[in-house]
């Protein structure tokens, strides 16, 4: 199954689709909500496009995957994205637009996709986050992962700001249906 339509209280989880490149772009262009992820602030719509086509319409063509729009139920576009990659790291990951931050929704949609993946039989998830973002960790944490320590991203040049990450990682448990980290 790929990219199951998801519900919590306040939130619906559903994919992106093309009608939402003007919602993406505004996350994506966001520097702030960008600043301790791995790619660039979008500079236009085209980029946003291409983000969608590259991150989202290319997992939807697979027969399985986890790469949801975060929508409020009370109405409107889509506030943020949380993913899964379908990748030997299962990386899980997420952003949300500004005015939504602090408001737990972040942790609410991913308890519904931990859940998911979880029944669905993936045998774990790990995240990382940037070692100066630990509101993200903090997330990770109430998710039920733990940190596994840090580590210098591959991806980032020896001195750059953002190369120390943190690792977190949770394995699947079928005791009280949850996912838990064995030592």
């Amino acid at each position: 199954m790929n990219t199951p339509t998801l519900e919590t209280e306040r939130l619906l989880l559903r994919r992106f689709t093309e009608a939402d490149i003007d919602a993406l772009y505004a996350l994506l262009r966001d520097e702030e909500v960008n600043t301790f992820l791995p790619w660039f602030p979008a500079k236009c719509v085209e980029d946003a496009r291409r983000f969608y086509e590259e991150r989202y319409a290319a997992v939807y063509a697979r027969p399985r995957g986890y790469a949801y729009a975060v929508c409020l139920k009370a109405g409107g576009g889509p506030i943020g994205y949380i993913n899964v990659e379908m990748d030997d790291s299962y990386d899980f990951g997420y952003a949300l637009q500004r005015p939504f931050w602090g408001q737990g929704l972040v942790t609410e949609a991913g308890r519904a996709v931990v859940e998911r993946v979880r029944a669905d039989g993936l045998p774990y998830i790990t995240a990382t986050h940037d070692v100066n973002n630990p509101r993200s960790g903090a997330v990770m944490r109430r998710l039920g992962m733990r940190n596994l320590g840090g580590f210098d991203h591959p991806a980032l040049p020896v001195g750059h700001l953002l190369r120390r990450h943190v690792l977190y990682a949770a394995a699947r448990d079928t005791f009280e249906g949850r996912f838990s980290v064995r030592p």
